[in-house]
């Protein structure tokens, strides 16, 4: 994987802070306002590069085919990693300051590139499969806390292997797409002898990251622990929505169910691995130590990603920031998940995404949650407009954020920006 060249820059003008940097070109699907053909791009600075036209012109080629005048970006995902690597190599050198082709060609420039601000953004992968993993010790520790025994807050498998579960992909969306409808369901109010139906009281967010992957397996054969990382395309920034109360009656014996089918909200930017390499760090020490099929050689298995939530009220003026927290804190790697995913057999396909679970890091400040910083209720947070929260209300907006910065060079995810809009009325014959 390659790692970052200061020298490289673009001859766009694109600001300092800006997610979008020549070190990054994330790719995603979108369409315009004349064109409303769905087709690849990449983000640079404010801008969409639109790659079918640039194929089209030649400009962009690679092996087996063209893959961009597509969508979704699953055929290029699955061309593999040589084409990855073209790709990047490719759309890097058409976009730096050193090449012409672009640079010099106002009129290729005017039909290749978009205001961000100006386009429609699209799921960027077909999703077969979502799996949701639960792999942040602090995450687990503060829910096992509370719900059960704060002395044996893990349970014995927790440090063992990576926990997960599988959900529904038919509710995978791009954030902004859609909003957020509060869920109902059957909840179980601790004073009543039967559950009740009724919308959703204690509506979550989890702030997460998930992984793309981008080559498959076959029935039967799992991914080795030393192989898996040739599997991951891409990650994007995730807000697996929850409801917290439907949970809480219908998880034992089976786990998640509804409380966790509705929402699943991602970020419309896949960054690839390749753009995330120069942030690599160590995992949290692992102990014990993980199973040998589980043991990776690289202790820099993560990544130093800078993770916000905020909750902007309806009417509100401006946001109150309610998480800061950091990828890095994650006890089990992307590639330990993926390789206990297959350890079975299972077969994984190109465009299944796999959520890390709700990402806390050790201080209150750093909550992934509404259920942990709020702590199960007890603790409201103050919002700047003065109201307090101690789950997610109707007409709520919640931004999560998440970028890599070092020396000066900055990777980032964009945004999950979704709101919140009242629960649907049922009326049911008694």
């Amino acid at each position: 994987m390659s790692m970052i060249d200061n020298n490289l820059s673009s001859f766009l003008d694109i600001a300092s802070d800006s997610d979008f940097s020549i070190h990054n070109l994330p790719y995603g699907i979108f369409s315009d306002t004349t064109n409303d053909k769905r087709r690849a791009g990449v983000a640079i600075g404010d801008y969409v590069l639109d790659l079918a036209l640039l194929e089209e012109e030649g400009v962009l080629t690679l092996d087996g085919g063209r893959y961009f005048d597509q969508p979704t970006l699953n055929a290029f995902i699955d061309s593999g990693r040589d084409n990855w690597t073209l790709a990047r190599k490719t759309i890097q050198s058409v976009l730096s300051s050193s090449n012409d082709t672009l640079k010099n060609n106002q009129n290729l420039q005017d039909k290749a590139l978009y205001q961000q601000a100006e386009v429609t953004l699209h799921l960027p992968v077909d999703v077969p499969g979502y799996t949701d993993f639960y792999s942040s010790k602090e995450h687990a520790t503060n829910v096992g806390t509370m719900f059960r025994d704060p002395d044996n807050a893990l349970l014995p498998n927790w440090t063992e292997m990576p926990v997960g579960y599988n959900g529904r992909a038919s509710t995978v969306f791009v954030t902004g797409s859609t909003d957020i409808v509060r869920p109902s369901g059957q909840l179980k109010p601790n004073d009543s002898e039967r559950p009740v139906f009724s919308a959703c009281k204690r509506l979550d967010f989890e702030l997460e990251t998930a992984f793309i992957v981008g080559k498959p397996n076959k029935i039967g054969e799992p991914i080795a622990i030393e192989n898996a990382w040739e599997h991951i395309f891409g990650m994007v920034l995730f807000n697996d929505w929850s409801a917290r109360d439907i949970q809480k009656w219908e998880y034992v014996p089976l786990g998640p169910f509804n409380a966790k089918t509705f929402a699943s909200e991602i970020s419309p930017w896949i960054v690839t691995m390749d753009a995330l390499a120069p942030f690599k760090t160590e995992l949290p020490t692992q102990d014990p130590q993980p199973l040998a099929y589980l043991r990776e050689q690289n202790p820099s298995s993560s990544f130093d990603i800078n993770l916000s939530v905020a909750i902007l009220p309806k009417n509100a003026d401006s946001a109150t920031l309610v998480c800061q927290t950091n990828f890095k804190y994650m006890y089990w790697s992307m590639a330990q998940q993926l390789t206990h995913h297959t350890i079975t057999g299972c077969k994984v396909e190109v465009g299944d995404m796999m959520g890390s679970g709700t990402i806390s890091g050790p201080t209150p400040d750093a909550y992934g949650s509404m259920l942990e910083i709020a702590w199960n209720a007890t603790k409201p947070v103050t919002l700047k407009d003065g109201s307090t929260r101690t789950f997610i209300e109707d007409g709520d907006t919640v931004i999560m954020k998440g970028y890599s910065e070092k020396d000066g060079i900055r990777v980032g995810f964009g945004e999950v920006r979704g709101k919140v809009q009242p629960a649907l009325e049922f009326s049911f014959d008694t």
